[in-house]
């Protein structure tokens, strides 16, 4: 009898043992003091935790609701945190039955108000690179085990490679020197997905820097570096969908967390077609399709019309605001995702951080489409969608196809780029929206060529005009590519960011000549460009193309920066009467590139392809 009591009892210790519950993991894993929306809601994840009833007991924190899923492994809290409430750890108990936890959650000091968080705007150039890609600061961290299996090998383009932030850290100096001022990393979360997944586009935790770039605090520390020298950050984030082994989707908390959740037997994929948001005459099928579908079947679809889905992504944006001090977010796939639920998200981002700024990825290359998304539009009204800033795909689909044409009065070349910019009237802030000639996802802009004339003349074009630029890293080092042979043909590595590099681009002696020579004309036009409120700030007035010459102004403040760029492979001459109202007489004018003066007759003689950069002042 005895013996049979022995097993009983060890067969209940070991059904308790199982059914205990426990807490692994709490999301956000600490907030901060003093926010502006009082109510935080923790994210609990742990084995039995759905069936804790929670108390809180602390002076002006007090409990809102508790939310049990489908999953019994996690339980959702709200919180509300009175404003009064200082910095301070507090307990929280979960309860189940005979079995008590504890945690001891922290509120934080913030740094600094919201309103004392400024993002990037038309006074920035942003610099976009992918970390893995960049330069290899801490071989230490290239493999990291009890990770997804993947392999680091340079020799595959669709490999990790290695290259982290303390390789960025260790290259501020070079950022720098070029005179860019905010650098844009393609996403640095936790991408646990087999192969490696090197882009980072499939997070699998959205409070964890993945390992093999650094930590959390590496992260932190490279920006406040990063401040030093006057260079912001903008952080990249994907709220339309997940990656895959996320544990929501090994564990779904409940179906309604993902859209067509079911994936296995009825996998939905999206269309990529954007276009149902704006098209009155969208069929359900179509916008269940682009906004519903997923993105690719590793990248599962998150369903922000969820509201704690929604309030949990918030959090999370909000979270590497105050904790990184990040100067911006470049949110992926952004009409991908549920509109209203987008909106909401910018608003009340807004309102905590309004001097703050996000770029949202609408690829549609129609003005009209881009000028829909940006905040205050009366294309959209009576929606909103308080997305400051939008980038225009427009102005990339058009310099690419001028750059293979010789300008003429009627849409070739350059006058593509006087069409575009015609549709400025439907934003409602032109110089909020961000330009590119070239982008991670696309062919690089020299294709598989090195003709620098025409690198230096879109590029002249992207600093000098009414937006925001953004620059790819090796560009101004003449890094070319194209995706017809794979994405990771134009993500290649930046030279010398490895310590066995055969030769090093960020250093003067180990460049070719035609590297030096395209390096110092991005240097020269980034630092003049630097501080300079005429193009940060200035109006423009562009002029019609003639003899195969676009022209265009800046002014602000009685200064005026004149453009001229021949876009043609051959000299020409153009009278210089049709530019007077912003000439007004002046005889000579100092050509940024060059430091030459230029003589400003009755005409001007401009060699194939050359670029003017005139300060009238």
């Amino acid at each position: 009898m005895k013996r049979i009591l022995f097993f009983i009892g060890l067969w209940l210790t070991t059904f308790y043992s199982l059914c205990a519950m426990n807490i692994t993991k709490i999301d956000p894993p600490f907030w901060y003091a003093g926010m502006s929306n009082q109510e935080l809601q923790l994210f609990v994840y742990g084995s039995g935790i759905g069936d804790a009833k929670v108390t809180v007991n602390h002076p002006g924190i007090t409990l809102n609701s508790t939310v049990k899923l489908e999953s019994n492994n996690y339980l959702i809290v709200y919180l509300n945190i009175d404003s009064s409430v200082k910095p301070c750890t507090f307990p929280i108990t979960f309860s189940a039955g005979k079995q008590k936890i504890v945690e001891n959650y922290e509120l934080k000091a913030r740094d600094k108000a919201g309103s004392e968080h400024y993002g990037f705007d038309a006074s920035d150039a942003l610099y976009l690179l992918m970390p893995d890609r960049f330069a290899n600061g801490n071989p230490n961290n290239d493999m990291i085990a009890g990770m997804a299996p993947y392999k680091v090998d340079r020799n595959d383009p669709n490999a990790r490679h290695g290259g982290d932030l303390a390789g960025i850290e260790q290259n501020l100096d070079y950022f720098d020197d070029l005179g860019v001022t905010a650098l844009w990393f393609t996403p640095v979360l936790e991408n646990n997905m087999e192969g490696g997944s090197y882009h980072g586009y499939a997070t699998t935790d959205y409070y964890k820097v993945d390992p093999r770039f650094g930590t959390n605090e590496e992260y932190k520390q490279l920006i406040a570096k990063a401040h030093d020298k006057g260079i912001k950050i903008v952080m990249d984030m994907i709220f339309n969908h997940s990656g895959s082994e996320h544990p929501w989707i090994k564990d779904m908390p409940s179906k309604d967390f993902f859209n067509s959740p079911d994936f296995e037997n009825n996998y939905v994929q999206t269309s990529y077609k954007l276009t149902p948001h704006v098209d009155p005459y969208a069929s359900k099928y179509d916008t269940n399709e682009t906004e519903n579908g997923w993105f690719v079947p590793v990248m599962p679809d998150l369903n922000q019309k969820n509201p704690h889905v929604y309030k949990y992504l918030l959090q999370n944006s909000m979270w590497w605001i105050e904790y990184a001090n990040i100067d911006g977010i470049r949110m992926d796939t952004y009409p991908y995702a549920d509109y209203d639920a987008m909106s909401n998200w910018m608003k009340e981002l807004n309102e905590e951080y309004p001097n703050y700024n996000t770029v949202g990825e609408t690829w549609v290359t129609e003005p009209a489409y881009t000028a829909w998304w940006q905040k205050d539009s009366k294309l959209s009204a009576p929606k909103n969608s308080n997305l400051k800033t939008v980038m225009d795909f427009s102005f990339f689909d058009r310099i690419n196809t001028a750059k293979n044409e010789q300008t003429e009065t009627w849409f070739k070349g350059l006058d593509r780029i006087y069409n575009n910019f015609v549709y400025d009237y439907l934003y409602p802030d032109p110089s909020s929206v961000l330009a590119f000639i070239e982008n991670h996802d696309t062919d690089r802009f020299l294709g598989e060529g090195d003709n620098l004339p025409m690198l230096k003349q879109a590029t002249t074009l992207l600093l000098t005009t009414r937006r925001i630029p953004q620059l790819y890293y090796g560009t101004e080092v003449m890094m070319n590519g194209v995706k017809s042979k794979s994405d990771g043909y134009v993500r290649k590595d930046f030279p010398g960011g490895w310590e066995n590099d055969a030769l090093s681009a960020l250093t003067p002696a180990q460049r070719t000549a035609l590297q030096n020579e395209s390096y110092d004309f991005f240097k020269t036009l980034l630092n003049w460009r630097k501080g300079n409120e005429v193009i940060a700030k200035g109006t423009m007035t562009q002029f019609m193309v003639q003899n195969g010459v676009y022209a265009y102004a800046r002014q602000y403040e009685g200064k005026t920066v004149f453009v001229m760029l021949n876009g043609t492979d051959s000299p020409t001459t153009v009278s210089l009467k049709y530019y007077q109202e912003v000439l007004k007489g002046h005889t000579q004018a100092k050509d940024v590139l060059t430091g030459k003066m230029i003589t400003l007759d009755k005409e001007l003689t401009m060699s194939p392809r050359e670029s003017l950069v005139l300060e009238l002042n």
